[in-house]
């Protein structure tokens, strides 16, 4: 089980918080190997046609999911990209996760087949498993792509406790009904948290606790800072007022 505490938090006040932390911190080293100390996070969220997803969200259920493609930085057709599945249990979190190559995911999303496609890696033993769970989730329940979205990640890891990541997710942009072919694309992306960043701790036992105190002089409030919801929003992809329950025309594969 993991637990995720956010707090949404001004851009004026990065620079300060990253300088407290950088003594009990590591940096994380995916972001270390592009020598930005970030990387560039790209997931495609799916939803149903009654966007059941967004509202279990926004009414505050507690036992809820995400189901997205998920890449990172450039495009190119050998990337590996991952179906995932998401699922909170109140409080903790379970991520599911199937890695397969950009090119394959097109595939089998057309295909609408697993087709021994997944790749086997020793991170992630049951790969093929998870693969089945998220295509029972995108068939069973119609589900398609409703939010294209983008961001930086600068991510780091405690020196005390490997389980416990810090990461800003900074420019977070968005874009709606996208096609799978668009999850490398930024054309016609839209700004969608401007002047803000999120910070985001995730753990597997105990908060860390020395960054209370720095929690404490920022004066950061840990709040739902879904970049989901937020980038629905954003779009104007739901209507929230009179729960719309109109499904836009989107379109997976270019023709």
């Amino acid at each position: 089980m993991r637990y995720e505490y956010k707090y949404i938090v001004h851009n004026s006040k990065m620079e300060h918080l990253r300088k407290m932390i950088l003594p009990f911190v590591d940096v994380d080293q995916f972001a270390e190997s592009g020598g930005k100390n970030q990387y560039t996070v790209r997931s495609i969220y799916f939803d149903t046609p009654g966007y059941d997803f967004y509202y279990e969200k926004v009414d505050g259920i507690k036992n809820r999911k995400k189901v997205r493609l998920r890449g990172y930085d450039e495009e190119n057709d050998d990337n590996t990209v991952f179906f995932e599945i998401k699922r909170k249990y109140d409080i903790p979190i379970v991520k599911y996760r199937a890695p397969v190559t950009f090119r394959d995911a097109q595939l089998m999303l057309k295909e609408k087949s697993i087709n021994g496609s997944v790749l086997f890696k020793d991170t992630f033993p049951k790969g093929t498993e998870n693969a089945v769970r998220f295509f029972y989730q995108v068939f069973s329940k119609n589900l398609r792509p409703v939010v294209l979205i983008i961001y930086e990640r600068e991510a780091y890891l405690s020196k005390f406790d490997s389980t416990v990541r810090i990461t800003f997710d900074k420019n977070l942009r968005s874009k709606g009904y996208p096609s799978i072919q668009e999850l490398y694309q930024e054309e016609r992306i839209k700004a969608t948290l401007a002047d803000h960043f999120i910070l985001e701790v995730k753990f597997n036992r105990s908060f860390p606790g020395w960054l209370n105190p720095m929690i404490s002089q920022f004066s950061l409030r840990k709040q739902s800072a879904s970049k989901y919801v937020i980038s629905m929003d954003a779009n104007k992809i739901v209507n929230r007022i009179t729960k719309s329950k109109i499904y836009t025309r989107s379109k997976w594969f270019n023709s």
